[in-house]
């Protein structure tokens, strides 16, 4: 454990360090709007106090859930009924800790993947549960999940390692919060921390030059641990990663001809940027990194650029009304060739559709919150209520989310 923690505050330094340089503009002399983007305002740090319960959902929009749920409304009633005929709201639930976490590409091997992915979803379920029934035995449940991998994981592996991890960490987080802050008999708590500081930021803390999809994800990880521990340079290193990847994700017209780059990613070329967004070469509001790869991976990133807005949002930053229209347009687009066959421009013509469960967050922040018309992200959403997991890091949104404003 020593070496470990020493690795870790090694990593820490040279990511702080990193941290300055990724927070520098994309490119110089682009449009206003990429300059406004990269900036980073004062009012931009963490907060001085953070908010708990505070991970992608705040203590009003758990009250609001638990209300609409006993009263039998929409669309949490139905939502709540998904979750517990599911699996993971088991109380006979059994979680399946690992010392070493070993994944390849597409979990090929999967020695402990699934199984850690799941157990988070599995807490986080059995921490909402609680909150809406207050059956402790649901906490306990919770509790006994969360502790046996605090007690147990030490190290992330193979090539889908950093991916792994941040899938996981983006839902430990959401469950901490809830039991520690709302349920608060969690004599191992402090386990629980030391492991994400120690086992799961050191692996995600300096992003990924991969499909935007991964480094997304790491950043709502990173931002739910930096929560949780109260960690302002850890919160601040999730902002900074999302200043300069959010950009070069989803394209706004606004951008130029090409779609912007993160810096220091090496692809500075015409070539090589097209080769990186999979030889599309027409760019539209709301176009996607990874659109012409599939849906099905384009929501992952989607999600995690909306989960990250959100728990700003609950602490007091709010990076909506700076990424909320790239946010809005990824949805609009990817919601409209969810339904509607692609002009020849996009994708040859050809999509592979599977958005998945992802635009509850999004759509209800900018269309129900901030009041922007999206009419197909709002057919979409509507049609696949109520929306439940991904079996991944997504879950149970429309519960939380759905016409939650609170």
């Amino acid at each position: 454990m020593r070496s470990r923690v020493l690795k870790s505050a090694l990593l820490a330094a040279v990511g702080a360090l990193l941290a300055g340089v990724l927070a520098t503009p994309a490119t110089a002399g682009r449009s206003a709007t990429a300059a406004t983007d990269a900036a980073i305002p004062a009012s931009q740090a963490a907060p001085a106090v953070f908010t708990h319960p505070g991970v992608g959902v705040s203590r009003a929009q758990l009250d609001t859930m638990r209300a609409r749920v006993n009263a039998g409304a929409a669309p949490q009633a139905a939502a709540f009924g998904q979750m517990m005929n599911s699996r993971y709201a088991s109380l006979s639930y059994t979680p399946h800790p690992r010392a070493v976490v070993e994944c390849g590409s597409y979990s090929n091997p999967d020695y402990g993947c699934t199984d850690e992915r799941e157990d988070a979803i599995a807490a986080y379920t059995h921490a909402l549960a609680w909150y809406v029934t207050r059956d402790t035995a649901h906490a306990a449940k919770a509790i006994q999940i969360m502790d046996a991998w605090s007690a147990t994981v030490r190290d992330h592996t193979n090539s889908n390692a950093p991916l792994q991890t941040a899938w996981a960490a983006s839902t430990w987080p959401k469950a901490a919060e809830i039991i520690k802050h709302a349920y608060g008999n969690w004599p191992n708590s402090g386990r629980f921390a030391g492991m994400l500081r120690n086992v799961y930021y050191p692996e995600i803390q300096n992003g990924s030059n991969s499909n935007g999809n991964w480094e997304l994800s790491m950043t709502q990880a990173i931002i739910g641990i930096g929560v949780h521990l109260d960690d302002k340079a850890v919160y601040d290193r999730a902002v900074a990663l999302y200043r300069n990847r959010v950009p070069a994700y989803v394209y706004l017209t606004s951008d130029g001809a090409l779609p912007r780059t993160k810096p220091g990613d090496g692809r500075d070329t015409r070539d090589e940027i097209i080769a990186y967004w999979h030889n599309q070469t027409t760019f539209v509001n709301g176009l996607s990194q990874e659109t012409c790869r599939d849906f099905t991976h384009t929501g992952y990133g989607i999600a995690a650029m909306a989960q990250v807005a959100e728990t700003s949002r609950i602490q007091g930053q709010d990076l909506y009304p700076e990424f909320g229209e790239r946010i809005r347009h990824a949805l609009g687009l990817h919601a409209t060739y969810e339904l509607n066959n692609p002009p020849s421009w996009l994708c040859g013509g050809a999509v592979k559709r599977g958005l998945g469960p992802v635009a509850e967050v999004g759509y209800n922040a900018l269309h129900n919150r901030l009041g922007h018309a999206m009419t197909n992200t709002e057919a979409y959403t509507l049609a696949r209520r109520p929306m439940g997991t991904n079996n991944l890091f997504v879950a149970w949104e429309t519960l939380t989310h759905g016409d939650n404003v609170s």
